[in-house]
């Protein structure tokens, strides 16, 4: 099983560090983790909730994440989340441990696991949460703040449509930056939602991800 294989990565120094490979799935708990879906939902890296609990998005961006698809009118449970690199990159700073940028060649090491996931699940749509996600599949050059919202067509790939990570609207510096970037989410993921054709109601298909 892809989920248990990525446990035994050695691609990059990365597990080193971190207390386990964290996976793509629905949501934690969920009684079927792994069917083919219409979207499929890419962040950049586990933070530290999710390297403990071994869940992506179950922190406190996590939680944003729900309200706006929610709020979308998208079932969490029927949409696969996952992230382009699967281990935790962290810096201590006091008993904290602070997240950390993973670097190009962290990314590329972490790239067939993506793959695999892409190839498995086969989402009519692609949403890529940040900047790091997003140019790790339409190129180093775009940039979230100038495209999102916008269906970008990449050959060999279903269609992309990039947004803001929930962790950036969490640092935002006021409470009207931050209003106005969790709309711009909300509408991307209707955006998305309308592309896949499963516009508040997004539809699962047995998958053997497992």
């Amino acid at each position: 099983m892809l989920s248990e294989a990525v446990q035994r990565c050695r691609g990059c120094d990365l597990y080193r560090n971190a207390t386990q490979a964290v996976f793509g799935d629905l949501e934690a708990g969920s009684a079927v983790r792994h069917p083919r879906v219409d979207l499929m939902l890419i962040g950049e890296q586990p933070g530290d909730s999710e390297d403990r609990e071994g869940h992506p998005f179950v922190g406190p961006a996590g939680k944003l994440l729900d309200k706006c698809l929610e709020e979308a009118g998208i079932d969490r449970r029927r949409v696969y989340v996952t992230n382009a690199v699967k281990h935790f990159k962290w810096e201590p700073r006091g008993k904290r441990r602070i997240h950390k940028k993973p670097s190009l060649r962290e990314m590329h090491a972490c790239r067939p696991w993506l793959d695999a996931e892409l190839e498995t699940v086969g989402p009519k749509v692609i949403v890529c949460l940040g900047a790091t996600a997003a140019q790790a599949l339409l190129g180093s050059g775009f940039k979230v703040t100038q495209a999102h919202g916008k269906v970008q067509r990449v050959a060999g790939s279903p269609p992309v449509v990039a947004t803001w990570h929930p962790s950036a609207i969490l640092r935002a510096p006021t409470d009207e930056e931050r209003h106005s970037q969790m709309r711009a989410l909300v509408e991307d993921l209707r955006a998305a939602a309308k592309t896949a054709g499963t516009a508040g109601k997004v539809s699962r298909r047995k998958s053997g991800l497992k």
